[in-house]
Protein backbone atom coordinates (compact mmCIF):
# COMPACT_ATOMS: atom_id res chain seq x y z
CA UNK A 1 0.00 0.00 0.00
CA UNK A 2 2.51 2.13 0.81
CA UNK A 3 4.69 1.56 -2.62
CA UNK A 4 0.60 2.60 -4.12
CA UNK A 5 0.71 5.73 -2.10
CA UNK A 6 4.77 6.81 -3.86
CA UNK A 7 3.29 6.01 -7.14
CA UNK A 8 -0.47 7.92 -7.01
CA UNK A 9 1.98 11.06 -5.44
CA UNK A 10 4.60 10.58 -8.63
CA UNK A 11 2.16 10.64 -10.78
CA UNK A 12 0.21 13.73 -9.02
CA UNK A 13 3.21 15.62 -8.83
CA UNK A 14 3.78 15.04 -12.53
CA UNK A 15 0.19 15.81 -13.59
CA UNK A 16 1.03 19.46 -11.75
CA UNK A 17 4.00 20.23 -13.29
CA UNK A 18 2.19 19.39 -16.39
CA UNK A 19 -0.52 21.30 -15.61
CA UNK A 20 1.30 24.83 -14.48
CA UNK A 21 3.65 24.31 -17.76
CA UNK A 22 1.71 24.89 -21.05
CA UNK A 23 2.11 25.67 -24.25
CA UNK A 24 -0.22 26.82 -26.71
CA UNK A 25 -0.45 27.67 -29.83
CA UNK A 26 -3.00 30.31 -31.69
CA UNK A 27 -3.25 33.53 -33.83
CA UNK A 28 -0.23 35.44 -34.01
CA UNK A 29 -1.44 38.91 -34.52
CA UNK A 30 1.12 41.65 -33.83
CA UNK A 31 4.73 39.99 -33.86
CA UNK A 32 6.93 40.47 -31.20
CA UNK A 33 8.33 38.43 -28.36
CA UNK A 34 7.90 39.08 -24.67
CA UNK A 35 7.80 37.37 -21.20
CA UNK A 36 6.02 38.94 -18.23
CA UNK A 37 4.13 37.86 -14.91
CA UNK A 38 -0.05 37.39 -16.43
CA UNK A 39 -2.69 39.63 -15.46
CA UNK A 40 -5.62 38.18 -15.99
CA UNK A 41 -8.60 41.01 -16.77
CA UNK A 42 -11.97 39.81 -16.07
CA UNK A 43 -15.49 41.21 -17.52
CA UNK A 44 -17.72 41.28 -14.78
CA UNK A 45 -20.63 38.96 -14.48
CA UNK A 46 -23.71 41.18 -15.06
CA UNK A 47 -26.60 39.77 -12.39
CA UNK A 48 -29.11 40.28 -14.67
CA UNK A 49 -32.39 39.13 -13.41
CA UNK A 50 -35.33 39.35 -15.43
CA UNK A 51 -37.81 41.33 -13.22
CA UNK A 52 -41.78 42.81 -13.91
CA UNK A 53 -41.92 47.09 -13.57
CA UNK A 54 -44.48 49.41 -12.83
CA UNK A 55 -42.39 52.28 -13.05
CA UNK A 56 -41.58 53.05 -16.48
CA UNK A 57 -40.78 56.67 -16.46
CA UNK A 58 -37.98 55.70 -13.38
CA UNK A 59 -36.51 52.95 -16.07
CA UNK A 60 -36.70 55.49 -18.72
CA UNK A 61 -34.83 57.98 -16.51
CA UNK A 62 -31.66 55.12 -15.35
CA UNK A 63 -31.20 54.50 -19.12
CA UNK A 64 -31.15 58.20 -20.12
CA UNK A 65 -28.49 58.50 -17.71
CA UNK A 66 -26.85 55.51 -17.99
CA UNK A 67 -26.20 56.60 -21.78
CA UNK A 68 -25.09 59.59 -21.07
CA UNK A 69 -22.28 58.65 -18.45
CA UNK A 70 -21.65 55.66 -21.56
CA UNK A 71 -20.76 58.59 -24.06
CA UNK A 72 -18.73 60.44 -21.45
CA UNK A 73 -16.61 57.82 -20.81
CA UNK A 74 -16.09 56.99 -24.26
CA UNK A 75 -15.45 60.06 -25.22
CA UNK A 76 -12.70 60.09 -22.30
CA UNK A 77 -11.29 56.91 -24.26
CA UNK A 78 -11.43 58.42 -27.59
CA UNK A 79 -9.11 61.50 -26.61
CA UNK A 80 -6.37 58.76 -24.70
CA UNK A 81 -6.68 56.55 -27.79
CA UNK A 82 -6.29 59.35 -30.03
CA UNK A 83 -3.30 60.58 -28.43
CA UNK A 84 -1.41 57.17 -28.14
CA UNK A 85 -2.74 56.18 -31.19
CA UNK A 86 -3.24 58.82 -33.76
CA UNK A 87 -6.79 59.97 -34.32
CA UNK A 88 -7.30 57.21 -37.57
CA UNK A 89 -7.34 54.64 -35.04
CA UNK A 90 -9.06 56.53 -32.36
CA UNK A 91 -11.96 56.38 -34.92
CA UNK A 92 -13.39 53.19 -33.68
CA UNK A 93 -14.83 54.86 -30.82
CA UNK A 94 -16.85 57.03 -32.75
CA UNK A 95 -18.45 54.16 -33.94
CA UNK A 96 -19.18 52.90 -30.86
CA UNK A 97 -20.15 56.23 -29.81
CA UNK A 98 -23.09 56.21 -32.70
CA UNK A 99 -23.79 52.46 -31.80
CA UNK A 100 -24.80 53.62 -28.01
CA UNK A 101 -26.32 57.29 -28.90
CA UNK A 102 -28.43 55.60 -31.93
CA UNK A 103 -32.03 56.51 -31.23
CA UNK A 104 -33.31 53.43 -33.30
CA UNK A 105 -31.59 50.88 -31.00
CA UNK A 106 -32.66 53.39 -27.82
CA UNK A 107 -36.12 53.06 -29.57
CA UNK A 108 -36.08 49.42 -29.90
CA UNK A 109 -34.88 49.11 -25.93
CA UNK A 110 -38.02 51.23 -24.27
CA UNK A 111 -40.43 49.98 -26.81
CA UNK A 112 -39.79 46.55 -25.42
CA UNK A 113 -39.62 47.39 -22.34
CA UNK A 114 -43.04 49.12 -22.76
CA UNK A 115 -44.72 45.85 -24.27
CA UNK A 116 -43.05 43.50 -22.10
CA UNK A 117 -43.22 45.28 -18.59
CA UNK A 118 -39.39 43.95 -18.09
CA UNK A 119 -36.56 45.95 -16.31
CA UNK A 120 -34.65 48.14 -18.58
CA UNK A 121 -30.96 45.95 -18.28
CA UNK A 122 -32.68 42.70 -19.21
CA UNK A 123 -34.39 44.01 -22.68
CA UNK A 124 -30.93 46.19 -23.39
CA UNK A 125 -28.68 43.54 -22.85
CA UNK A 126 -31.56 41.01 -25.01
CA UNK A 127 -31.43 43.94 -27.88
CA UNK A 128 -27.57 44.21 -28.07
CA UNK A 129 -27.21 40.40 -27.94
CA UNK A 130 -29.29 40.41 -31.09
CA UNK A 131 -27.10 42.46 -32.78
CA UNK A 132 -24.40 40.42 -31.66
CA UNK A 133 -25.34 37.76 -32.70
CA UNK A 134 -25.83 38.99 -36.40
CA UNK A 135 -22.58 40.35 -36.81
CA UNK A 136 -21.12 36.92 -35.49
CA UNK A 137 -22.97 35.14 -38.26
CA UNK A 138 -21.37 37.36 -40.83
CA UNK A 139 -19.47 35.34 -42.94
CA UNK A 140 -16.72 38.67 -43.52
CA UNK A 141 -13.88 38.21 -40.69
CA UNK A 142 -13.97 41.99 -40.46
CA UNK A 143 -17.67 42.46 -40.07
CA UNK A 144 -17.59 39.27 -38.08
CA UNK A 145 -15.22 40.61 -35.43
CA UNK A 146 -17.30 43.50 -34.73
CA UNK A 147 -19.07 40.98 -33.05
CA UNK A 148 -16.95 42.11 -30.22
CA UNK A 149 -17.43 45.73 -30.86
CA UNK A 150 -20.85 45.47 -29.92
CA UNK A 151 -20.21 43.81 -26.98
CA UNK A 152 -17.57 46.24 -25.88
CA UNK A 153 -20.39 48.91 -25.86
CA UNK A 154 -22.69 46.62 -24.14
CA UNK A 155 -20.63 45.98 -20.99
CA UNK A 156 -20.22 49.84 -20.74
CA UNK A 157 -23.81 50.12 -20.66
CA UNK A 158 -25.05 47.52 -17.96
CA UNK A 159 -22.13 48.68 -15.93
CA UNK A 160 -23.87 51.73 -16.18
CA UNK A 161 -27.50 50.56 -15.76
CA UNK A 162 -25.84 48.38 -12.55
CA UNK A 163 -23.51 50.50 -11.04
CA UNK A 164 -20.73 48.13 -11.90
CA UNK A 165 -16.99 49.04 -12.23
CA UNK A 166 -15.83 48.10 -15.49
CA UNK A 167 -11.58 46.84 -15.41
CA UNK A 168 -9.00 49.86 -15.08
CA UNK A 169 -5.99 49.07 -17.20
CA UNK A 170 -4.97 52.18 -16.22
CA UNK A 171 -3.60 51.34 -13.08
CA UNK A 172 -1.31 48.46 -13.99
CA UNK A 173 2.07 49.49 -12.72
CA UNK A 174 4.33 46.43 -13.28
CA UNK A 175 5.21 44.52 -16.35
CA UNK A 176 2.43 42.24 -17.47
CA UNK A 177 1.43 40.24 -20.38
CA UNK A 178 -2.76 40.78 -20.24
CA UNK A 179 -4.71 37.37 -20.40
CA UNK A 180 -8.29 37.93 -21.29
CA UNK A 181 -11.30 35.96 -22.76
CA UNK A 182 -11.22 38.62 -25.50
CA UNK A 183 -9.42 42.38 -25.41
CA UNK A 184 -12.43 44.87 -26.40
CA UNK A 185 -11.05 48.20 -28.37
CA UNK A 186 -11.71 50.47 -25.88
CA UNK A 187 -9.40 48.36 -23.17
CA UNK A 188 -6.87 48.26 -26.15
CA UNK A 189 -6.79 51.79 -26.49
CA UNK A 190 -6.23 52.00 -22.86
CA UNK A 191 -2.97 49.68 -22.71
CA UNK A 192 0.20 51.42 -21.30
CA UNK A 193 3.19 50.30 -23.53
CA UNK A 194 5.39 50.86 -20.11
CA UNK A 195 4.11 48.12 -18.53
CA UNK A 196 1.72 45.88 -21.09
CA UNK A 197 4.27 43.94 -22.87
CA UNK A 198 1.33 41.85 -24.55
CA UNK A 199 -1.63 40.32 -24.55
CA UNK A 200 -3.00 37.15 -25.54
CA UNK A 201 -6.82 36.04 -25.67
CA UNK A 202 -9.39 33.34 -26.02
CA UNK A 203 -10.89 34.18 -29.31
CA UNK A 204 -10.13 36.92 -31.86
CA UNK A 205 -8.27 37.12 -35.06
CA UNK A 206 -6.21 39.11 -37.07
CA UNK A 207 -9.15 41.21 -38.33
CA UNK A 208 -10.22 42.24 -35.20
CA UNK A 209 -9.53 45.90 -33.52
CA UNK A 210 -7.96 44.34 -30.89
CA UNK A 211 -5.33 43.03 -33.11
CA UNK A 212 -4.87 46.12 -35.79
CA UNK A 213 -4.37 48.53 -32.32
CA UNK A 214 -1.55 45.79 -30.96
CA UNK A 215 -0.15 46.45 -34.50
CA UNK A 216 -0.19 49.94 -34.51
CA UNK A 217 0.80 50.36 -30.72
CA UNK A 218 3.63 47.83 -31.51
CA UNK A 219 2.54 45.43 -28.83
CA UNK A 220 2.90 41.32 -29.04
CA UNK A 221 -0.19 40.03 -29.37
CA UNK A 222 -1.41 36.42 -29.64
CA UNK A 223 -5.28 35.41 -30.54
CA UNK A 224 -7.92 32.61 -30.63
CA UNK A 225 -5.86 30.30 -27.86
CA UNK A 226 -9.66 28.96 -27.17
CA UNK A 227 -8.91 28.19 -23.20
CA UNK A 228 -5.94 30.25 -21.99
CA UNK A 229 -7.97 31.80 -19.53
CA UNK A 230 -8.25 28.48 -17.66
CA UNK A 231 -4.75 27.32 -17.82
CA UNK A 232 -3.72 30.53 -15.91
CA UNK A 233 -3.77 31.66 -12.40
CA UNK A 234 -2.45 35.68 -11.13
CA UNK A 235 0.93 33.85 -10.22
CA UNK A 236 1.53 32.24 -13.67
CA UNK A 237 4.36 34.09 -16.30
CA UNK A 238 3.66 33.76 -20.05
CA UNK A 239 5.86 33.84 -22.83
CA UNK A 240 4.60 34.41 -26.24
CA UNK A 241 5.61 35.08 -29.84
CA UNK A 242 3.68 37.35 -31.95
CA UNK A 243 4.98 35.99 -35.32
CA UNK A 244 4.37 32.35 -34.97
CA UNK A 245 1.35 32.52 -32.19
CA UNK A 246 3.88 30.40 -29.39
CA UNK A 247 2.45 30.91 -26.02
CA UNK A 248 4.14 29.06 -23.18
CA UNK A 249 2.60 29.13 -19.37
CA UNK A 250 5.66 29.22 -16.53
CA UNK A 251 8.19 27.98 -19.39
CA UNK A 252 11.23 25.88 -17.91
CA UNK A 253 13.47 27.79 -20.99
CA UNK A 254 13.56 31.39 -19.46
CA UNK A 255 16.73 31.97 -20.91
CA UNK A 256 15.81 30.74 -24.29
CA UNK A 257 12.56 33.19 -24.10
CA UNK A 258 14.74 35.92 -23.02
CA UNK A 259 17.16 35.42 -26.04
CA UNK A 260 14.23 35.80 -28.35
CA UNK A 261 13.65 38.50 -26.91
CA UNK A 262 17.23 40.30 -27.46
CA UNK A 263 16.97 38.85 -30.87
CA UNK A 264 13.81 40.37 -31.79
CA UNK A 265 15.03 43.90 -30.69
CA UNK A 266 18.19 43.21 -32.44
CA UNK A 267 16.05 42.67 -35.32
CA UNK A 268 13.74 45.73 -35.05
CA UNK A 269 16.44 47.87 -34.59
CA UNK A 270 18.11 46.47 -38.16
CA UNK A 271 14.76 47.02 -39.88
CA UNK A 272 14.93 50.69 -39.22
CA UNK A 273 18.07 51.07 -42.01
CA UNK A 274 15.51 49.28 -44.46
CA UNK A 275 12.83 52.40 -44.05
CA UNK A 276 13.98 54.65 -46.22
CA UNK A 277 16.71 52.67 -48.74
CA UNK A 278 15.65 51.64 -52.26
CA UNK A 279 14.64 48.01 -52.85
CA UNK A 280 17.62 46.57 -54.73
CA UNK A 281 19.01 43.16 -54.73
CA UNK A 282 22.30 42.57 -54.75
CA UNK A 283 23.01 42.19 -58.35
CA UNK A 284 21.18 45.44 -58.65
CA UNK A 285 17.98 44.13 -59.89
CA UNK A 286 14.98 47.57 -58.49
CA UNK A 287 11.53 46.03 -57.54
CA UNK A 288 8.98 48.02 -55.61
CA UNK A 289 8.04 47.33 -52.66
CA UNK A 290 4.03 49.25 -52.30
CA UNK A 291 1.71 49.18 -49.34
CA UNK A 292 -1.66 47.99 -49.14
CA UNK A 293 -4.57 50.54 -47.65
CA UNK A 294 -8.20 50.73 -46.92
CA UNK A 295 -8.55 54.67 -46.88
CA UNK A 296 -6.87 57.65 -48.20
CA UNK A 297 -5.05 58.35 -44.39
CA UNK A 298 -3.19 54.86 -44.41
CA UNK A 299 -1.28 56.32 -47.23
CA UNK A 300 0.36 58.64 -45.18
CA UNK A 301 1.42 56.34 -42.13
CA UNK A 302 1.89 54.01 -44.83
CA UNK A 303 4.81 56.33 -45.79
CA UNK A 304 6.88 56.38 -42.32
CA UNK A 305 7.13 52.16 -43.55
CA UNK A 306 8.94 53.50 -46.40
CA UNK A 307 6.44 52.35 -49.21
CA UNK A 308 7.23 52.74 -52.61
CA UNK A 309 3.67 53.36 -53.68
CA UNK A 310 0.52 52.15 -52.93
CA UNK A 311 -0.22 48.83 -54.52
CA UNK A 312 -3.61 48.32 -53.50
CA UNK A 313 -6.19 51.19 -52.22
CA UNK A 314 -9.37 49.15 -51.47
CA UNK A 315 -12.16 51.59 -52.47
CA UNK A 316 -14.68 49.90 -51.27
CA UNK A 317 -14.14 50.99 -47.61
CA UNK A 318 -15.43 54.59 -48.95
CA UNK A 319 -19.05 52.21 -49.49
CA UNK A 320 -18.92 50.40 -46.73
CA UNK A 321 -18.60 53.41 -44.23
CA UNK A 322 -21.25 55.23 -45.79
CA UNK A 323 -25.19 55.30 -45.25
CA UNK A 324 -25.54 55.71 -49.01
CA UNK A 325 -23.61 55.16 -52.30
CA UNK A 326 -20.64 57.89 -52.37
CA UNK A 327 -21.12 60.87 -54.33
CA UNK A 328 -18.60 61.70 -57.25
CA UNK A 329 -17.22 64.51 -54.92
CA UNK A 330 -16.84 62.30 -52.08
CA UNK A 331 -14.95 59.80 -53.54
CA UNK A 332 -13.01 62.60 -55.61
CA UNK A 333 -11.57 64.47 -52.15
CA UNK A 334 -11.01 60.63 -50.98
CA UNK A 335 -8.48 59.54 -53.93
CA UNK A 336 -7.24 63.26 -54.09
CA UNK A 337 -6.04 62.86 -50.67
CA UNK A 338 -4.35 59.75 -51.19
CA UNK A 339 -2.46 60.82 -54.26
CA UNK A 340 -1.17 64.05 -52.75
CA UNK A 341 0.18 62.12 -49.49
CA UNK A 342 2.30 59.71 -52.44
CA UNK A 343 3.44 62.85 -54.30
CA UNK A 344 5.59 60.85 -57.62
CA UNK A 345 4.47 57.36 -56.25
CA UNK A 346 2.22 55.19 -58.50
CA UNK A 347 -1.23 54.50 -56.31
CA UNK A 348 -3.17 51.69 -57.69
CA UNK A 349 -6.82 52.20 -57.01
CA UNK A 350 -9.22 48.98 -57.03
CA UNK A 351 -12.67 50.07 -58.12
CA UNK A 352 -15.44 48.49 -56.03
CA UNK A 353 -15.00 45.28 -55.36
CA UNK A 354 -18.37 44.40 -53.25
CA UNK A 355 -20.28 41.59 -52.83
CA UNK A 356 -19.30 37.76 -51.43
CA UNK A 357 -18.54 38.54 -47.92
CA UNK A 358 -18.79 42.15 -48.04
CA UNK A 359 -22.03 44.03 -47.77
CA UNK A 360 -24.24 47.11 -47.87
CA UNK A 361 -26.26 48.16 -45.62
CA UNK A 362 -27.91 50.35 -48.44
CA UNK A 363 -28.07 47.89 -51.03
CA UNK A 364 -29.79 44.10 -51.14
CA UNK A 365 -27.46 41.72 -52.94
CA UNK A 366 -29.23 38.61 -54.41
CA UNK A 367 -29.44 35.25 -52.46
CA UNK A 368 -27.24 33.11 -54.44
CA UNK A 369 -25.96 29.72 -53.20
CA UNK A 370 -22.64 30.76 -53.35
CA UNK A 371 -21.92 34.26 -53.08
CA UNK A 372 -18.37 34.02 -53.48
CA UNK A 373 -18.92 32.84 -57.10
CA UNK A 374 -21.74 35.67 -57.54
CA UNK A 375 -22.77 38.50 -58.10
CA UNK A 376 -19.84 40.88 -57.38
CA UNK A 377 -16.92 43.31 -57.90
CA UNK A 378 -16.29 44.03 -61.78
CA UNK A 379 -20.17 41.99 -62.65
CA UNK A 380 -21.89 44.43 -59.98
CA UNK A 381 -19.85 47.62 -61.45
CA UNK A 382 -20.74 46.52 -65.06
CA UNK A 383 -24.56 45.35 -64.39
CA UNK A 384 -25.04 48.90 -62.30
CA UNK A 385 -22.95 51.48 -65.09
CA UNK A 386 -24.43 54.98 -63.28
CA UNK A 387 -22.86 53.93 -59.95
CA UNK A 388 -19.08 52.57 -61.52
CA UNK A 389 -19.18 55.68 -63.78
CA UNK A 390 -19.68 57.79 -60.33
CA UNK A 391 -16.71 56.16 -59.01
CA UNK A 392 -14.64 56.08 -62.13
CA UNK A 393 -15.49 59.98 -62.75
CA UNK A 394 -13.55 60.94 -59.11
CA UNK A 395 -11.06 58.80 -60.06
CA UNK A 396 -10.67 60.58 -63.44
CA UNK A 397 -10.56 64.24 -61.73
CA UNK A 398 -8.22 62.83 -58.93
CA UNK A 399 -5.69 61.46 -61.57
CA UNK A 400 -3.87 64.61 -62.30
CA UNK A 401 -2.80 65.26 -58.06
CA UNK A 402 -0.61 62.46 -58.50
CA UNK A 403 0.53 59.29 -60.47
CA UNK A 404 -2.49 57.21 -60.54
CA UNK A 405 -3.67 53.11 -61.81
CA UNK A 406 -7.12 51.86 -61.98
CA UNK A 407 -7.24 48.46 -61.08
CA UNK A 408 -10.70 46.16 -61.98
CA UNK A 409 -10.99 42.96 -59.38
CA UNK A 410 -12.50 39.73 -60.55
CA UNK A 411 -11.36 40.00 -64.19
CA UNK A 412 -12.52 36.65 -65.55
CA UNK A 413 -13.07 36.85 -69.29
CA UNK A 414 -11.17 39.62 -71.79
CA UNK A 415 -14.78 41.10 -73.09
CA UNK A 416 -15.06 42.29 -69.47
CA UNK A 417 -11.83 44.15 -68.91
CA UNK A 418 -12.63 45.42 -72.75
CA UNK A 419 -16.45 46.82 -71.33
CA UNK A 420 -14.61 48.45 -68.10
CA UNK A 421 -12.09 49.73 -69.66
CA UNK A 422 -13.97 51.65 -72.63
CA UNK A 423 -16.17 52.56 -69.42
CA UNK A 424 -13.14 54.53 -68.29
CA UNK A 425 -11.90 55.96 -70.90
CA UNK A 426 -15.57 57.33 -72.24
CA UNK A 427 -16.39 58.92 -68.58
CA UNK A 428 -12.33 60.30 -69.07
CA UNK A 429 -13.64 61.79 -72.59
CA UNK A 430 -16.67 63.23 -71.05
CA UNK A 431 -14.42 64.87 -68.20
CA UNK A 432 -12.12 66.67 -70.37
CA UNK A 433 -15.52 67.99 -72.35
CA UNK A 434 -17.01 69.46 -69.46
CA UNK A 435 -13.51 71.01 -68.82
CA UNK A 436 -12.22 68.94 -65.89
CA UNK A 437 -8.54 68.02 -65.96
CA UNK A 438 -7.66 64.92 -66.36
CA UNK A 439 -4.12 63.09 -66.63
CA UNK A 440 -2.95 61.38 -69.57
CA UNK A 441 -1.02 58.62 -68.06
CA UNK A 442 -3.72 56.94 -66.17
CA UNK A 443 -2.96 53.44 -66.09
CA UNK A 444 -5.99 50.84 -66.44
CA UNK A 445 -5.37 47.41 -65.32
CA UNK A 446 -6.69 44.13 -63.56
CA UNK A 447 -6.60 41.74 -60.83
CA UNK A 448 -5.49 38.18 -61.52
CA UNK A 449 -7.23 36.31 -59.06
CA UNK A 450 -9.29 34.19 -61.20
CA UNK A 451 -7.77 31.07 -62.35
CA UNK A 452 -9.08 31.99 -66.13
CA UNK A 453 -7.05 35.24 -66.49
CA UNK A 454 -3.67 34.03 -65.09
CA UNK A 455 -3.84 30.79 -67.78
CA UNK A 456 -4.64 33.33 -70.14
CA UNK A 457 -2.43 36.13 -69.01
CA UNK A 458 -0.20 36.88 -72.43
CA UNK A 459 -3.84 37.83 -74.35
CA UNK A 460 -5.24 39.51 -71.23
CA UNK A 461 -1.63 41.51 -71.53
CA UNK A 462 -2.19 42.98 -74.59
CA UNK A 463 -5.43 45.36 -73.60
CA UNK A 464 -4.01 45.57 -70.09
CA UNK A 465 -1.58 47.93 -68.60
CA UNK A 466 -0.59 45.76 -65.44
CA UNK A 467 -1.43 42.92 -63.68
CA UNK A 468 -1.75 42.49 -59.71
CA UNK A 469 -1.89 39.03 -58.58
CA UNK A 470 -4.34 38.79 -56.15
CA UNK A 471 -3.44 35.42 -54.22
CA UNK A 472 -6.04 35.76 -51.28
CA UNK A 473 -8.92 34.84 -53.89
CA UNK A 474 -6.53 33.43 -56.36
CA UNK A 475 -5.35 30.53 -53.62
CA UNK A 476 -9.60 30.03 -53.00
CA UNK A 477 -10.69 29.62 -56.65
CA UNK A 478 -7.56 27.69 -57.35
CA UNK A 479 -7.91 24.89 -54.23
CA UNK A 480 -12.36 25.16 -54.85
CA UNK A 481 -11.72 26.10 -51.02
CA UNK A 482 -13.53 28.43 -48.88
CA UNK A 483 -10.77 30.60 -46.86
CA UNK A 484 -13.43 30.99 -44.13
CA UNK A 485 -14.14 28.02 -42.97
CA UNK A 486 -12.08 26.34 -40.90
CA UNK A 487 -12.80 22.93 -42.09
CA UNK A 488 -10.96 23.41 -45.04
CA UNK A 489 -8.27 25.93 -43.80
CA UNK A 490 -5.92 23.51 -44.67
CA UNK A 491 -6.30 24.02 -48.76
CA UNK A 492 -5.25 28.01 -48.03
CA UNK A 493 -1.62 26.63 -49.36
CA UNK A 494 0.15 29.80 -51.02
CA UNK A 495 3.50 28.01 -51.71
CA UNK A 496 1.82 25.01 -53.07
CA UNK A 497 3.54 24.59 -56.24
CA UNK A 498 0.51 24.24 -58.39
CA UNK A 499 -0.65 28.25 -57.29
CA UNK A 500 3.24 28.51 -57.92
CA UNK A 501 3.12 27.68 -61.38
CA UNK A 502 -0.23 30.01 -61.88
CA UNK A 503 1.68 32.73 -60.58
CA UNK A 504 4.61 32.15 -62.75
CA UNK A 505 2.24 32.00 -65.99
CA UNK A 506 0.61 34.90 -64.56
CA UNK A 507 3.94 36.92 -64.74
CA UNK A 508 5.45 35.58 -67.65
CA UNK A 509 2.11 36.29 -69.90
CA UNK A 510 2.78 39.73 -68.77
CA UNK A 511 6.19 40.52 -69.42
CA UNK A 512 5.56 39.03 -72.48
CA UNK A 513 3.65 42.19 -73.87
CA UNK A 514 6.32 44.44 -71.65
CA UNK A 515 3.61 44.78 -69.05
CA UNK A 516 4.61 45.03 -65.09
CA UNK A 517 3.04 42.49 -63.01
CA UNK A 518 2.84 43.23 -58.80
CA UNK A 519 0.90 40.83 -55.71
CA UNK A 520 -1.34 42.43 -53.33
CA UNK A 521 -2.29 39.42 -51.50
CA UNK A 522 -0.89 38.17 -48.27
CA UNK A 523 1.51 36.13 -50.24
CA UNK A 524 3.56 39.47 -50.73
CA UNK A 525 4.51 40.23 -47.82
CA UNK A 526 5.44 36.54 -46.32
CA UNK A 527 9.03 35.70 -45.76
CA UNK A 528 8.73 32.26 -47.12
CA UNK A 529 7.42 33.43 -50.48
CA UNK A 530 9.19 36.58 -51.05
CA UNK A 531 12.68 34.96 -52.69
CA UNK A 532 10.15 32.45 -54.99
CA UNK A 533 8.33 35.46 -56.14
CA UNK A 534 11.58 37.66 -56.38
CA UNK A 535 13.10 34.39 -58.84
CA UNK A 536 9.77 34.09 -60.67
CA UNK A 537 10.20 37.75 -61.84
CA UNK A 538 7.18 39.89 -59.67
CA UNK A 539 7.61 43.23 -60.36
CA UNK A 540 5.90 45.12 -57.42
CA UNK A 541 5.41 43.70 -53.86
CA UNK A 542 2.15 45.33 -51.96
CA UNK A 543 1.53 44.41 -48.35
CA UNK A 544 0.94 45.71 -45.19
CA UNK A 545 3.06 48.67 -44.13
CA UNK A 546 4.43 47.02 -41.44
CA UNK A 547 5.76 44.27 -43.30
CA UNK A 548 7.66 46.45 -45.50
CA UNK A 549 10.77 46.76 -43.74
CA UNK A 550 11.72 43.04 -43.36
CA UNK A 551 10.30 42.36 -46.89
CA UNK A 552 13.36 44.82 -48.11
CA UNK A 553 15.67 43.76 -45.92
CA UNK A 554 14.67 39.94 -47.70
CA UNK A 555 15.10 41.28 -51.60
CA UNK A 556 18.71 43.76 -50.39
CA UNK A 557 20.27 40.66 -49.15
CA UNK A 558 19.29 38.38 -51.98
CA UNK A 559 20.63 38.39 -55.54
CA UNK A 560 17.91 38.03 -58.03
CA UNK A 561 20.17 34.92 -59.64
CA UNK A 562 20.14 32.53 -56.84
CA UNK A 563 15.95 33.24 -56.30
CA UNK A 564 15.97 32.25 -60.12
CA UNK A 565 17.35 29.31 -59.16
CA UNK A 566 15.41 28.53 -55.74
CA UNK A 567 12.24 29.24 -57.87
CA UNK A 568 13.46 26.87 -60.45
CA UNK A 569 13.30 23.86 -57.99
CA UNK A 570 9.80 25.16 -55.90
CA UNK A 571 7.79 24.96 -59.16
CA UNK A 572 9.67 21.26 -60.26
CA UNK A 573 8.27 20.12 -56.06
CA UNK A 574 5.11 18.26 -55.26
CA UNK A 575 4.21 19.85 -52.06
CA UNK A 576 3.60 23.14 -49.98
CA UNK A 577 5.67 21.65 -47.37
CA UNK A 578 8.43 20.35 -49.62
CA UNK A 579 8.50 24.23 -50.98
CA UNK A 580 8.31 25.83 -47.60
CA UNK A 581 11.29 23.19 -46.12
CA UNK A 582 13.48 24.52 -49.24
CA UNK A 583 12.95 28.33 -48.45
CA UNK A 584 13.59 27.66 -44.95
CA UNK A 585 16.73 26.16 -45.46
CA UNK A 586 17.84 28.69 -47.87
CA UNK A 587 17.11 31.45 -45.72
CA UNK A 588 18.67 29.95 -42.76
CA UNK A 589 21.99 29.78 -45.32
CA UNK A 590 21.39 33.77 -45.52
CA UNK A 591 21.58 34.07 -41.84
CA UNK A 592 17.58 36.27 -42.51
CA UNK A 593 15.60 33.68 -40.14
Amino acid sequence: MLLISKIIIIFNNIYIINSIMKKFKGTGASVGVAYAKAYILKTPKFDIKQKKITNLKAEFAKFKKALEKSVSQLNKVKAIAAKKLGAEKAEIFDAHIQIISDPEIANEVETTVKEQKHNIEYIAAAVFDKYHDTFAAMDDPYFKERAADVIDVKNRLLSNLLDVELPDILNIDKESIIVAHDLTPSETALLNKDYIKGFVTDIGGRTSHAAIMARTMEIPAVLGLKSITSSVDKNSYIAIDGKTGEVEINPKNKKEWQNKIAAFKKNQTELKKYINVKTCTKDGVHVHIEANIGKPEDAVSAQSYGCEGIGLFRSEFLYMDNDNWPTEDEQFEAYKKALQACKNQLVVIRTLDIGGDKKLSYFTFPQEMNPFLGYRAIRLCLDKPKMFKTQLRALGRASVYGKLAIMFPMIATIDEFKKAKKMALDCFKQLRKEGHKVSDDIQLGMMVEIPSAAILADKFAVHSDFFSIGTNDLNQYSFACDRMSKEVSYLYQPNNPSLLRMINSTIQGGHSQKRWVGMCGEMAGDVLSVPILLGLGLDAFSMSATSIPQARKIINSLSKAECVELAKQALELETIDQVNALVTKFLKSKKLI
